[in-house]
């Protein structure tokens, strides 16, 4: 039996019965270790979210092709996902659906003034090998994080005031970019809060649980009824947010997915949810 459940109400599409609380989840440094990528001390909170019906909705700048084999590692094939730091939605109605496509993109990104555009190496300007270095990642999950949608990320390498006019000349063909955990992506805008607010009106739960570590999860943190800053050693924390002072977004102490399964488990407790 998947995480997210085989019941009607639960799966994707033939939902009638409201759950009572949606998890959305960003992976590197979150429910993913942030250096061996393992997700193993989050697996009691996963087993008990899976008891109690509860979707978990992987929440992520990782590509769809990416998600999916993810999905079917932790048993979350029937969930929904939010891909490419919510510039698209997988498993909700079959084909991922997203504000504009990635040649799109592309050909936006090439028209900018070359002196600016060589400062920035996407990964569609890299060999397989070199997103493989920079990720960390085994060859064929290189291949997966090459097989875009809807975003492109990538490294900026020219000076801060270089950068500045390149994101300004960016703006002005309706691309947005936000810094993640390691990588400045390029969108159309849409955020991870917008594939939330897409798959919450899908599935209506009574409570929404988010949890991220990176200046681009702080949308879909505030959005979500609760919202947890999982530690991250590796990076600055984030700055308080709206809903700290309140009690409404917490952090951890520990890191990765051993402070995720500590919050998870935490807020069943308080909610009463066994």
């Amino acid at each position: 039996m998947g995480l997210c459940l085989e019941m009607p109400g639960a799966t994707v599409g033939t939902m009638t019965t409201r759950p009572t609380l949606v998890v959305f989840s960003d992976l590197d440094g979150t429910l993913l270790d942030h250096a061996t990528y393992g997700w193993d001390a989050a697996k009691p909170a996963l087993r008990r979210l899976a008891g109690l019906g509860c979707p978990v909705v992987l929440t992520s700048s990782k590509t769809a092709a990416e998600i999916v084999v993810l999905q079917r590692d932790m048993g979350l094939g029937a969930c929904p996902a939010i891909v490419e730091n919510g510039a698209g939605v997988i498993g909700l109605d079959g084909a991922p659906t997203g504000q504009a496509s990635y040649a799109t993109l592309r050909n936006l990104l090439e028209a900018v003034s070359p002196g600016l555009r060589s400062g920035f190496r996407g990964f569609g300007d890299m060999a397989v090998s070199e997103v493989s270095a920079l990720t960390g990642l085994p060859h064929h999950a290189a291949q997966l994080a090459q097989r875009r949608d809807f975003s492109e990320p990538g490294l900026w390498s020219g000076t801060d005031t270089d950068k500045a006019a390149f994101l300004a000349e960016l703006a002005e063909r309706g691309i947005k970019a936000v810094e993640g955990g390691r990588f400045l992506t390029l969108s159309f805008g849409t955020t991870k809060a917008d594939g939330m607010a897409q798959v919450l009106r899908h599935y209506a739960p009574r409570y929404s649980l988010a949890l991220g570590d990176a200046p681009n999860d702080i949308t879909m943190l505030e959005a979500a009824d609760f919202g947890v800053i999982v530690a991250n050693p590796h990076r600055a924390p984030l700055p308080k947010l709206i809903g700290e002072d309140e009690g409404r977004i917490s952090r951890t102490s520990q890191a990765g997915p051993s402070g995720w399964n500590t919050a998870v488990c935490t807020l069943l407790d308080r909610l009463g949810l066994t």
